[in-house]
């Protein structure tokens, strides 16, 4: 996969390095400010079975 996609950006090492980097920024920051909290109330992270004593 990732073969395939460097292979389709355009330019030389450096102009793909530099997209792949801003490509997986914008990834992180997609997951981060949308998927995450879309996700965390579907998530079992807060059910604990300790009780706070």
């Amino acid at each position: 996969m990732y073969g395939w996609i460097w292979r389709h950006l355009p330019g030389n090492a450096w102009v793909r390095a530099l997209i792949a980097f801003v490509l997986t920024l914008a990834v992180v920051y997609v997951l981060f400010q949308y998927v995450f909290p879309w996700a965390e109330p579907l998530l079992p992270f807060n059910d604990v079975t300790v009780d706070n004593q």
